[in-house]
């Protein structure tokens, strides 16, 4: 019985794995007969100097590298971020506190029903020469805070989906509200909320993009300079798209593999 169901989970992530390469082979053909048929020509010897050279032996990074860099620069800070005030804001939406609550209803009103962009702008500005920070750090504070409002409600939902019997259990023991969150409520919580905290990691990835509007020169800015310089506008901007796609699909398997992990572990 035990095997019968291996050799059909088999044969289903094949078939899976199948239709997935047909339908981008499928998408590549129909890229490539379509820019045929408006006469474009396709100049990919061309992309990797924007990547990477060698000069005397040494590899030197493209501007496309580069900016990569500083993407995943502005990546790793503002999850960090993100995931501490998405924490902190649902821990305030669930306090007894009214100002706590008030405070945080405010602030998820306030960034979940405006643009990125605006945000952006608004921070770089407005907020950033009363604060003297640099452009850099208004990305960040930027990004963090519109991805944490979305964070925060993902963090409130799995603490809420604990069975209220748990919480009934660890005050009986004598717990205060942090033990009871630190060794009760949240290990429990982040087996719930870890696939859709994964989602909001890749749209950060994606979103941190428009951060070029205020001239960072992470991969974006650097794509749309060679694009304009060069003229490569879809070989540049795919490989782009490629770079970005390789970035999320990482990240969710890396994901996946410490959720497998913890769910052994617990």
């Amino acid at each position: 019985m035990g095997s019968s169901i291996l050799q059909f989970c088999k044969r289903h992530h094949l078939l899976d794995f199948s239709a997935y390469l047909v339908l981008m082979v499928g998408g590549i053909i129909l890229l490539l007969k379509g820019a045929e048929d408006q006469g474009y020509y396709w100049q990919w010897f061309r992309i990797p100097k924007f990547l990477y050279q060698f000069e005397d032996g040494r590899f030197i990074a493209g501007p496309i590298l580069n900016g990569l860099k500083i993407t995943l620069n502005i990546t790793w800070i503002s999850l960090i971020l993100t995931y501490i005030i998405g924490l902190v804001t649902a821990l305030m939406r669930l306090s007894n506190s009214l100002m706590a609550r008030g405070i945080a209803r405010a602030y998820l009103e306030l960034t979940r029903n405006t643009p990125l962009l605006v945000q952006i702008f608004f921070m770089y500005f407005v907020v950033a020469p009363i604060l003297d920070i640099d452009r850099f750090t208004a990305a960040v504070l930027a990004l963090s805070l519109f991805e944490g409002s979305y964070a925060s409600e993902i963090y409130r939902a799995g603490i809420v989906a604990v069975n209220k019997g748990q919480w009934e259990a660890s005050y009986t023991l004598g717990l205060n509200s942090y033990q009871n969150y630190r060794y009760i409520i949240l290990p429990q919580a982040i087996r719930r909320i870890l696939p859709p905290l994964t989602s909001q990691a890749i749209s950060l990835i994606k979103d941190s993009s428009l951060v070029s509007v205020i001239a960072i020169y992470e991969m974006t800015m650097n794509a749309n300079e060679i694009a304009s310089e060069t003229f490569l506008v879809f070989e540049i901007f795919f490989t782009i798209a490629a770079i970005y796609l390789a970035l999320a699909l990482t990240l969710s398997r890396v994901v996946a593999y410490f959720e497998k992990r913890y769910r052994v572990v617990t």
